[in-house]
Order: C-alpha cells, then sequence, then structure tokens
C-alpha cells in the first residue's frame, strides 16, 4: 500500500501517475493483432489451432458450439439457491433496464416540421464471459440480460473451454442467450467479429476481459461495434471520520481480488486517522481470504491510501481520476457526488457496497476504467440499439427554409446541394408519357 499526503512536495506528479493509467500494455495489442488476422485468413482453422495453444482443448468446428444436452445438465448440477439467485439479480437488471430504454417520440417544434428519434435493437449481438481463474456469472447477466432487455433478436456468447462452468451455463440460458461457443481469449473475439464458417459474424460485442481481449476489441473496432475499452477493474473510495473503516477495506478488497493483479484500490479522505485504521484493517481481513495472492499484489502495487485537505479536493480529485466504481462514504454523499464530474458508476453510503452494483442491484457493471468515464459510458439498453433520426417537411415549412439551403450549399460550395432545395419552389410536374 502507498500513502499519499497533499502536502509531500511530490503529492500532484504522484496523482497524475493515477490519472494516467493504461487499460491495456502495448504487448497485447501487437499479439492480439496476429491472432485476429490469422483467424480473418483462416477461419474455424485458427479457432482449432488456437483453442489447443491457449486452452489445452482438443476441438473441430462440430463441437464449438455447446448442445441443448450440456445445458440440461448444468441446469441439474447447479444447486436450487444458484438458481434462484441468478433468476432474481436477472429480473432486477432487466426491471432496470427496461425503465431505461429508449423510447420512439416525434414532435412539432414550428409549423409543418415533424422531428424525432426512432429506435431499433441490434440484429445479432455476441458476449464475451471470460473463464479465467472464477466463472464470472454475473457477467451474463450484466450483458445477455440487458441486450434481451432492449430487444435484441440474437444473442450469442462465447466463453473459454475451461470455463463452462453449470451457473454460467444456466445464466446464459436464463439471460436469452441463443448459440453459445467454447472459445476464448482473442480468438472469440476475432471469431464474433469477423464471421467464420461456423459462427455467423455479430454487430456488436460487449463483456469484460483480460487485456489481450481488450486490445482485440479495440483492433476490430469498426468491423464491429464494441461496449468499451475497458481495463482492469478499479474503486475509488472518498470518505469522511463518519466511515467505518471496516467498511471500507472489506470494499478495497473487493476490487482487490479480481484476478490480474493490475487492478486498483483507493481511498481518498481529509482523515489521516483513518487512511492508519484503514490500512490496519485491510492486513487484518486479508488473511484466510481465497484469493491471497492475488490480493497481495493488487496491495503492493495499486492500493493508494490518499490524504488530501477537504472534501472538495476529494471531489475534484475522484472526477479527474474517474474511477470505473465509486464509492462515497461520507456523512452527506448525495450533497458530495453532486460534485464529481465523472464516475463510471456511484455507490452512496455505508450501506452501499460496490459489490451489490457486481451482481444485483440493477445497472449493469460493464463500466469504463482507467479514467474513460470522463468520454464514455457504461453498458446500457440503448448500447444495443440503433438510434435513427426522423425528419418530415410539408411543402410551406420547406419553402420557408429554401434559403437557409441555398446559402448553406453556396458557403460550401455545393450547388447540387442547393438546387435540391431551390426546384422545389416550383410546383411539381407531371410525368411524361
Amino acid at each position: 500500500m502507498k500513502k499519499l499526503f497533499f502536502n509531500a512536495p511530490d503529492f500532484s506528479a504522484e496523482l497524475e501517475q493515477l490519472y494516467r493509467r493504461a487499460p491495456f500494455p502495448k504487448a497485447a495489442e501487437e499479439a492480439a493483432r496476429e491472432i485476429i488476422e490469422a483467424v480473418r485468413q483462416e477461419g474455424d482453422a485458427a479457432l482449432v489451432r488456437f483453442a489447443e495453444q491457449f486452452d489445452h482443448a482438443q476441438l473441430t468446428p462440430t463441437t464449438f458450439r455447446v448442445t441443448d444436452q450440456e445445458l440440461q445438465e448444468a441446469a441439474r448440477k447447479l444447486p436450487s439457491p444458484d438458481k434462484k439467485a441468478i433468476r432474481l439479480a436477472l429480473k432486477q437488471i432487466q426491471k432496470f433496464a427496461r425503465a431505461t430504454r429508449p423510447r420512439n417520440w416525434h414532435a412539432s417544434p414550428r409549423p409543418g416540421v415533424i422531428l424525432g428519434e426512432k429506435f431499433t435493437p441490434l440484429d445479432r449481438v455476441g458476449v464475451y464471459i471470460p473463464g479465467g481463474t472464477a466463472p464470472l456469472v454475473s457477467s451474463v447477466i450484466h450483458t445477455a440480460g440487458i441486450a434481451a432487455a432492449a430487444g435484441v433478436k440474437e444473442i450469442i456468447a462465447c466463453t473459454p473451454p475451461g470455463g463452462l462452468h453449470p451457473a454460467t451455463l444456466y445464466a446464459m440460458r436464463e439471460a436469452g442467450v441463443k448459440e453459445i461457443y467454447r472459445l476464448g481469449g482473442v480468438y472469440a473475439i476475432a471469431a464474433m467479429a469477423l464471421g467464420t464458417a461456423t459462427i455467423p459474424k455479430v454487430e456488436k460485442i460487449a463483456g469484460p476481459g483480460n487485456a489481450y481481449v481488450t486490445a482485440a476489441k479495440k483492433l476490430l473496432y469498426g468491423e464491429v461495434a464494441i461496449d468499451l475499452v475497458a481495463g482492469p477493474s478499479e474503486i475509488l473510495i472518498v470518505a469522511d471520520d463518519s466511515a467505518d473503516p471496516g467498511f471500507i477495506a472489506a470494499d478495497m478488497l473487493s476490487q482487490a481480488e479480481h484476478g490480474s493483479g493490475h487492478e486498483q484500490a483507493v481511498l481518498v479522505t481529509p482523515s489521516r486517522e483513518l487512511i492508519d485504521a484503514v490500512e490496519a484493517e485491510i492486513i487484518l481481513q486479508k488473511i484466510n481470504r481465497k484469493r491471497g495472492e492475488t490480493i497481495d499484489r493488487v496491495l503492493a502495487n495499486g492500493t493508494f491510501l490518499i490524504h488530501v485537505s477537504d472534501l472538495d479536493a476529494a471531489a475534484e480529485l475522484a472526477g479527474r481520476y474517474a474511477p470505473e466504481h465509486l464509492e462515497i462514504q461520507t456523512a452527506h454523499p448525495e450533497k458530495l457526488a453532486g460534485r464529481i464530474s465523472a464516475a463510471g458508476a456511484m455507490f452512496l453510503g455505508s450501506w452501499t457496497p460496490e459489490p451489490v452494483g457486481d451482481f444485483c442491484a440493477g445497472p449493469s457493471h460493464v463500466l469504463p476504467t482507467a479514467s474513460s468515464a470522463r468520454s464514455f459510458n457504461g453498458l446500457e439498453t440503448s448500447s444495443f440499439m440503433r438510434r435513427s433520426s426522423l425528419v418530415k417537411y410539408s411543402k410551406s415549412a420547406l419553402r420557408r427554409e429554401i434559403g437557409v439551403i441555398e446559402r448553406f450549399g453556396a458557403m460550401e460550395q455545393l450547388d447540387a446541394h442547393a438546387r435540391s432545395g431551390s426546384i422545389r419552389r416550383r410546383d411539381k410536374q407531371p410525368l411524361k408519357k
């Protein structure tokens, strides 16, 4: 753990390093590029080769897809309390998604003019669910579940061959996934983005992944839509001396256990006493945690206890850091939230730990990281929809604005544009027989 104090001479320089964190290393992009090009050129043959190389799985195109029998077996194996938790979380997340789904609308802002918007669900979406060190069951619900609530017709999923946990498969089926493929990492992203003989191309890819998956999504953006270029998970907690140091330590450790070792957990507070108390609690609570090695890496390299002059300074720092997850554990969290300019999601008060957002609160946990919350939003129903503008003019309305069309045509030296307006000064000419 590293402590930073606002009156130290290198305080500003240390903060700049935090603000400039990268979502993935450059080497990941180069490695991803080679895999993508192989899938582009070789299709299914490349998928077979990479499945063996990276996931030690012997596959053929006929065994890429998870069978109905495997899905039924997964449902039989999963304990009833786990099924109940998945269904409850899915219900709550989809309820929020439907409430925030954009609606078609139109209005007449001036006589003879009708303007509006039309929203249409995407036809085919792919979600990526990591297998890695733990089954990310909640990521199924927070991607496929939201896509289904948006009205997407076909949802497919890829997850590594070794990551076919019964809970993951059950969640996929409940969330409306139509096709599940046992493919992982960059080669899975490439398959969904480019399409192969076995896997039809999708229109958008959503879901978390490691640095290589993130790099692949960035490289393929344009050939397919993506949700975010998201790096390792992170949490920033703003707290005052009313906060419980045990709560703060537990919430920081919840992010530190994610898996890559590159996560960040940051406390920002005007209370030096709270910094010392949280440090002691982290040391105490990390004992006997199952993912101890991962936690130790984050505590050594990605945990920061930052002392600031007051809560105004804390709010400014939080907005510049723009965390994926922001917890506000102060006496008046709503008031402070109003002063923070950017965060993927805000969790207000001591009784709102970040994991409630990871699992069951409602909004998607697929959120921008590495300060990108200053420019991007998290996943939502509109992420899975096309937006079309609607414009309709009457004859009299257009004739009122033909002069504007003509002037812009002249300014931009686009005389055909101008003519498109001016020709409508005359009455419609009958067709010649």
